[in-house]
C-alpha cells in the first residue's frame, strides 16, 4: 500500500496530472465538457478504488488507466465527434442552407491552459500543441477507440509499447498492430497541416493584424486576399461549410452581413490563434457575444475560418467578457 493512501496530499498529488489528463480525454473524447467530466469521473473512481492500488504502477499511470477505461466507456456508444467538412460536400453561397445538428454532433474547441501541460522543453511543447489541433482531433474521430488511445499514447504522449499493452491489458504485439493501422487511417485522411500560434513568428503576427483590422474595417476584398484560394468556413452547429475566397466573399456580403460593425478580441483555441467576436448589440450600446473563430493558417495565408457560434459555452469557458462596451471603443481609439 502506498503511503499515499492515507495521506491529506492524495488529492494534491493527483490534481497534478489533471490538466495532462484533460488533453487525452479531450484527444480521445473531442469534446472540452465531456474532457472535463470525464477527469473528474476518473478521479472518483481513483478514490474508490485506492485502498486496492498497490503502487505497482506509478500513480500518473494508474490514473491514464482509469481515464482510459472512462473514456472507453463513453465511447462505447460509437459516438464521435465532427466537423462540419465531414458531413459532406461544401455548399456555394447562393444557395447555402443553414441546417441546425445537436450540440453532441460536434468536435468542440478547448482553451489552451485547459489540455496543455507547461513544460520546459520545446519540442514537447510543440508536439502537444500540433496534437490538439482541430484538423487532428478530429482525424482522431475516425479511429476506432482503442487504435485512438494507442496512437495517443504512443504517438503524442511517448509511452512505450510495453506499457500501452498493460494499460489496455493486452499484448504488445496487438499495441503495434494497432498503432499501424491508425497511422493508416490517419494518412489516409491527408491533415491539412496548420500553423500554431505560440509562439507567433513575426510574419503570422502581420496576418493577424491584417485579419483583425480588416475584419473590424468589414472590407471583405482586403480580408479575402489573406485567405489560401482553397480556404475554408464553417458554422457550428450549423452543418454549412464554405470553400474558396469567392464563396465566403459571398457569405460575408449576403447572409453574413450582421457582422459588420463586429468587434473582434485575441485569443488561442486548440494550440491556434483565434479571436472572440461580438456583433453589434440590438439595443445600440455596445457588443455582444457572436462567435468564437479559431483560425488555422499555413504559408502565411489562412487556410480555414472555424467560427463557434455557440457563445453562452464557449465564452465562459475561455474567460471572455459577457459584453463589450463604450470602454473598449476608447481603448481602441488610443
Amino acid at each position: 500500500m502506498t503511503d499515499l493512501a492515507t495521506s491529506p496530499d492524495l488529492d494534491a498529488a493527483m490534481e497534478r496530472y489533471r490538466v495532462e489528463l484533460t488533453g487525452y480525454c479531450y484527444r480521445m473524447l473531442g469534446s472540452s465538457f465531456d474532457a472535463e467530466d470525464a477527469v473528474q469521473d476518473t478521479y472518483v473512481r481513483a478514490w474508490r478504488a485506492f485502498d486496492r492500488f498497490e503502487g505497482r504502477s506509478s500513480l500518473r499511470s494508474w490514473l491514464y488507466r482509469i481515464a482510459t477505461n472512462v473514456c472507453l466507456d463513453l465511447l462505447s456508444a460509437g459516438n464521435k465527434r465532427a466537423r462540419p467538412m465531414d458531413f459532406g460536400a461544401p455548399q456555394h453561397q447562393a444557395s447555402a442552407v443553414l441546417n441546425e445538428r445537436p450540440e453532441v454532433t460536434w468536435l468542440e474547441p478547448v482553451p489552451d491552459g485547459r489540455v496543455l501541460p507547461q513544460t520546459a522543453d520545446p519540442a514537447e511543447t510543440a508536439l502537444a500543441r500540433e496534437s490538439v489541433r482541430l484538423a487532428f482531433v478530429a482525424a482522431l474521430q475516425h479511429l476506432p477507440a482503442k487504435q485512438r488511445a494507442v496512437l495517443i499514447l504512443r504517438e503524442v504522449l511517448a509511452w512505450k509499447a510495453d506499457e500501452v499493452a498493460t494499460l489496455l491489458d493486452t499484448t504488445v504485439a496487438s499495441v503495434n498492430s494497432a498503432l499501424q493501422r491508425a497511422r493508416a487511417t490517419l494518412s489516409a485522411l491527408r491533415i491539412r497541416e496548420g500553423e500554431a500560434a505560440d509562439p507567433l513568428d513575426a510574419e503570422q503576427v502581420k496576418l493577424l493584424e491584417r485579419y483583425l483590422s480588416a475584419f473590424e474595417a468589414y472590407d471583405i476584398s482586403r480580408l479575402t486576399t489573406l485567405l489560401h484560394e482553397d480556404a475554408v468556413l464553417s458554422m457550428p452547429p450549423f452543418d454549412l461549410w464554405l470553400r474558396g475566397r469567392e464563396d465566403i466573399a459571398a457569405w460575408h456580403l449576403n447572409q453574413g452581413s450582421g457582422c459588420r460593425g463586429s468587434r473582434l478580441l485575441p485569443t488561442t483555441a486548440n494550440g491556434l490563434p483565434a479571436f472572440a467576436q461580438y456583433r453589434p448589440a440590438v439595443s445600440g450600446a455596445g457588443h455582444t457575444p457572436w462567435a468564437l473563430q479559431v483560425l488555422e493558417i499555413s504559408d502565411g495565408k489562412i487556410v480555414g475560418l472555424n467560427a463557434f457560434l455557440d457563445t453562452d459555452r464557449w465564452f465562459p469557458l475561455f474567460g471572455l467578457p459577457e459584453q463589450l462596451d463604450e470602454s473598449y471603443e476608447v481603448q481602441q481609439g488610443a
